[in-house]
């Protein structure tokens, strides 16, 4: 993490459960020598886990499967200048043992958009990383219109 940047470290137990909280977050992954980002609803693993459900033909199951991938998800609250943000990173994979697969087809994520085929991608939690702002700076960057206003113009020097 950042050190000093106002934000706090959340551990690792933290961090899962506030991912657990989350329906949406984004997968980063490397496509055509070029970093990618891919909003996903996602199920969270007791392990950690972070498991996806997709078509079995999709351009996103080619480029992650074997691949070290990042998984993000956050919650931000702009009124409050709060916010949490977590990431996951580590190798995906698709699940090819079948008993797995038709479990999972009864417990694992719903697709949003459902396919003819589909596939389950767990990433593996190698790495969990968090971070929370809590109440943030709490005021306005710029001065409301009557504090504007308010002041004397300054004097014009000729």
């Amino acid at each position: 993490m950042y050190r000093n940047d106002g934000f706090r470290e959340l551990n690792r137990p933290e961090s899962l459960s506030r991912l657990a909280t989350a329906v949406v977050g984004r997968i980063v992954h490397t496509r055509e020598a070029l970093p990618a980002v891919l909003p996903v609803n996602f199920l969270l693993e007791e392990s950690g886990a972070v498991l996806l459900r997709t078509s079995a033909s999709s351009e996103l199951v080619r480029a992650i499967d074997g691949a070290v991938v990042a998984f993000e998800a956050d919650d931000v609250d702009a009124a409050a200048h709060s916010g949490w943000s977590v990431v996951v990173t580590g190798p995906a994979s698709v699940v090819t043992d079948h008993d797995e697969h038709e479990h999972l087809v009864h417990s694992g994520p719903r697709s949003w958009v459902p396919w003819p085929v589909e596939v389950f991608v767990r990433i593996e939690p190698e790495l969990v990383t968090g971070r929370e702002l809590v109440g943030g700076r709490g005021v306005d960057m710029l001065p409301s219109a009557s504090a504007r206003t308010s002041e004397p113009p300054l004097a014009k020097e000729c």
